[in-house]
């Protein structure tokens, strides 16, 4: 891989300050959880009531997503992103000077409510300043690798300044990137033709259309590697190794790393919808192959198959972001993103659900097979449907 392919895309004016302004505010992102973790259980004393928070929290997240977006695809970042960043620190800096677990609950909630959509905000305004250049695809491969080691740094900055302090740096942290990207934001909201394939598809009402596929993947990769991770915390506590646990996620998260600036240097000339087609295939191989590796006993064998799988985590995630962005209207941009974000989020707590009791049911090679099947199913519909159409479009044959 060339990182001067990567330098030129930063070169690119705008494209620097917006990407730093976004990883600072999603930093964020990385040190919530666990503040919120070591916080209310200092406060409350109780593992349920850290379990009800962060429930609540990750719920008012994801489901209000597309409306937070749709607010700033509307009225625009500059507008929208202070006020939602400014609520939703102020109330992550209340959750630390409370104790009743009513109080945690509703400041929770209300949090995740507000929180900002930095990321489909950033990709959104990528696209704007770096589609004309042919750079969004690598740009939006970088920003996935961005995003996987934000999510390993910041549960490690938490474990450092410890919970209350890991609220109050989230807060700083979310308000100071925010308010960053909304002073980088166009100042006016432009309405603009839809592209592609939304122009032939049409759109109706604010709906976003033709980003049925890229959605759909980003749950099912979601699941997979919710399950996924669940499986690794059954497969080390069969043998007695949990500790090898936090090898074989920074195995996963490694071969994200090096996929992700790998495919982002190259320049693809197969369509975006084949490429997301094999890379959520292939990693749905992989996975179900890699549940192999749990019966041969070692666990270099299975950091081996799990870094594999890790190599097409960040590739099929960035494809089905482009593939979003490149369907959806130009005025729908960061509805668009903010539909994949929140079908994978979604999709991670259901495989996350759902590995346990496979586990306790089924051999755990089969278990890395049933996570891994949706994501190949899914991958592989729009190739079958196209299939039967053809098919009956064919002219019969006497």
């Amino acid at each position: 891989m060339s990182s001067s392919s990567y330098r030129a895309l930063l070169r690119i004016p705008g494209a620097t300050p917006v990407f730093a302004a976004a990883l600072i505010g999603r930093l964020s992102y990385g040190t919530v959880s666990l503040a919120l973790v070591l916080t209310v259980r200092h406060r409350t004393g109780s593992y349920a009531a850290v379990g009800a928070v962060l429930a609540v929290f990750g719920l008012t997240c994801a489901a209000l997503a597309p409306v937070r977006a749709a607010l700033i695809d509307r009225h625009g970042a500059r507008r929208v992103l202070p006020a939602l960043s400014l609520p939703y620190g102020g109330l992550l800096l209340a959750l630390t000077l409370v104790s009743g677990e009513r109080a945690l609950l509703v400041l929770a909630a209300a949090a995740g409510a507000c929180a900002p959509p930095l990321g489909p905000v950033l990709r959104a305004r990528w696209s704007e300043l770096l589609g004309p250049h042919g750079l969004l695809e690598r740009a939006f491969s970088l920003d996935a690798v961005a995003e996987e080691l934000l999510y390993v740094g910041g549960p490690l900055l938490v474990g450092v300044v410890g919970g209350g302090a890991g609220l109050v740096l989230s807060a700083g942290l979310v308000v100071t990137g925010a308010l960053g990207l909304a002073r980088l934001a166009p100042a006016r909201v432009t309405a603009a033709e839809p592209r592609g394939e939304a122009r032939a598809g049409g759109r109706s009402g604010g709906r976003v259309r033709g980003i049925g596929h890229p959605v759909a993947v980003a749950w099912a990769l979601g699941l997979a590697l919710g399950g996924l991770g669940l499986l690794l915390v059954v497969a080390v506590g069969a043998r007695g190794q949990a500790g090898a646990l936090a090898w074989l996620e920074a195995a996963l998260a490694a071969g994200s790393a090096v996929g992700g600036l790998a495919h982002g240097a190259v320049r693809w000339r197969r369509p975006v919808a084949a490429r997301l087609t094999a890379t959520a295939a292939g990693l749905g191989g992989l996975l179900a192959l890699a549940g192999g590796a749990v019966g041969l006993g070692g666990l270099l064998a299975l950091a081996t198959a799990v870094a594999a799988v890790g190599l097409l985590v960040s590739p099929t995630l960035a494809t089905a972001y482009v593939l979003a962005d490149q369907r959806a209207a130009a005025e729908h941009r960061t509805r668009a993103g903010s539909w994949v974000n929140t079908a994978f989020n979604a999709g991670s707590a259901l495989g996350t659900a759902a590995a346990g009791p496979l586990a306790g049911r089924l051999p755990l090679p089969l278990c890395f097979a049933c996570v891994a099947a949706p994501l190949v199913l899914v991958a592989l519909a729009p190739a079958w449907r196209g299939r039967r159409a053809a098919e009956q479009l064919a002219p019969a044959r006497v």
